[in-house]
């Protein structure tokens, strides 16, 4: 297979540079037109703050304080119906029990299940958990991608092959399906990689069957691990970084994409796979791969990981474009809505130090810890512009998958397992209030000019 790949199906030709130039030259806008026509590109105002486009109830982000009519940057607080995020982690860590299952009923349904609707709706997912016959061998197992999401996404459009009722658009069916593919969802992509590390890295093919006693967290383990062992703190980590992730207001990109494609009346599992794209993004769901990558760079060019003038050196080189991947950033500082506080990565870091005890991994918690206290002053100092940042979600999640020892390509697959959640809520809310197909407008810079005779065109 990574022989056909390099061949001719791979390459770019002369003849695609040649195209490549025309193409850059006849379809580069000038930046001016757009702050001339009042064009907030990526739907943000010149604030950053993201253009109003539709209504929801399904989660909350605040961001922002008003003091005396001023909108004033405060600690970041997220809703998910109504419920704030950090009391519905310290609900259910405190009575002791994993939340993904209660926190997608209460994302799709809109309310907090009692123990007897807890219950069925546990045992409704464990039902689903079941791929269709020989799905794993014909799809999962054929021509496995060297990259998760696609192969996420190709097995959910495939997954349209086999339901009588893909087309569908009832809220009860398209319920039905999206409770079935919250459900398969970890198997997709725990055979996935299963397959890929098996045919591409000669590596023992292990496939276990999801047990239905288990959550959705340890079942993820379960199925990807030779032993099948884990231990209660993994699964609890892991159990809340699905929580964290299962949804984020309407506005971030996959979101987005899901209500788009939703208005348009297409089925469930095109809109899931269009979603599924726009996370795979390195600027949305791949950001906490990064951020791993950079720290492991970190490690390798840091001599003393507790001095805090060489960590802020470093910091500044990669803030200069001298350090890891030259793009200027510090990965898994800043977040689009969020200034002084991301509530999803302080609810994260508290589980951090210990899952880095029980690894024996102190000391990357320690230069964790250090970077997200330096670079908000490192940033403040390097950049003449400066809203604010803080660690987001993605500064720690690569760093508690790291000590999970989940494969690199898993990363964002876990994502998506966790925010089909919220794409399902969305979707089902669309589908619900609205009847119109989103079609924002698009100005027309280009010149008109007259068509030109073949033998007359130079």
């Amino acid at each position: 297979m990574a022989n056909l790949l390099e061949n001719s199906f791979s390459q770019i030709t002369p003849e695609i540079t040649r195209l490549k130039d025309l193409c850059m030259k006849n379809s580069s806008i000038d930046p001016r037109l757009y702050k001339e026509n009042k064009v907030n590109a990526g739907l943000r105002d010149l604030n950053g703050k993201g253009v109003l486009t539709g209504l929801t109830e399904i989660s909350e982000i605040i961001s922002m304080d008003v003091v005396d009519n001023e909108n004033v940057p405060c600690h970041g607080k997220l809703f998910y119906r109504g419920v704030e995020i950090q009391k519905l982690v310290g609900g259910f860590i405190n009575e002791k029990r994993l939340g993904f299952e209660e926190t997608a009923y209460l994302l799709l349904l809109g309310e907090l299940p009692s123990k007897g609707e807890l219950y069925k709706f546990r045992a409704l997912l464990a039902g689903y958990r079941t791929l269709p016959t020989s799905f794993v061998r014909d799809v999962i197992m054929k021509a496995p991608s060297f990259d998760m999401m696609n192969t996420l996404a190709r097995s959910v459009l495939t997954l349209y092959s086999y339901d009588e009722k893909a087309n569908d658009t009832s809220i009860s069916n398209v319920l039905r399906q999206s409770l079935q593919l919250i459900a398969v969802f970890p198997q997709l992509a725990v055979y996935g990689y299963q397959a890929y590390d098996h045919y591409h890295k000669d590596n023992s093919l292990i496939i276990h069957t999801p047990r239905p006693e288990l959550s959705t967290a340890e079942n993820i383990l379960h199925m990807l691990r030779a032993d099948s062992k884990y231990t209660e703190l993994e699964a609890k980590i892991l159990d809340v970084a699905l929580v964290l992730h299962a949804e984020h207001g309407g506005g971030n990109n996959s979101t987005f994409t899901t209500h788009v494609v939703s208005s348009s009346g297409t089925d469930t599992y095109s809109t899931i796979a269009a979603a599924l794209g726009s996370l795979k993004g390195p600027k949305h769901g791949g950001a906490n791969i990064k951020v791993v990558q950079m720290f492991q760079e970190m490690k390798e060019n840091i001599h003393n990981w507790k001095d805090e003038e060489e960590v802020s050196q470093h910091l500044k080189a990669l803030l200069r474009k001298e350090a890891f991947d030259k793009s200027g950033l510090i990965y898994g500082m800043g977040h689009a809505v969020y200034s002084l506080s991301d509530p999803r990565a302080e609810i994260f870091k508290k589980f951090v130090k210990s899952l880095s005890e029980e690894k024996g991994l102190t000391k990357e918690y320690e230069l964790y810890a250090l970077v997200e206290r330096l670079a908000p002053k490192v940033i403040a100092d390097e950049r003449k512009t400066y809203k604010g940042v803080s660690a987001n979600i993605d500064f720690y999640s690569g760093f508690v998958y790291s000590m999970l020892d989940l494969p690199l390509e898993l990363y964002t697959p876990i994502f998506a397992i966790a925010r089909i959640v919220g794409w399902s809520a969305h979707r089902i809310e669309e589908l619900i209030n609205t009847d119109k197909i989103i079609r924002p407008a698009y100005m027309n810079v280009a010149a008109q000019r007259e068509y030109v005779k073949i033998d007359d065109r130079l």
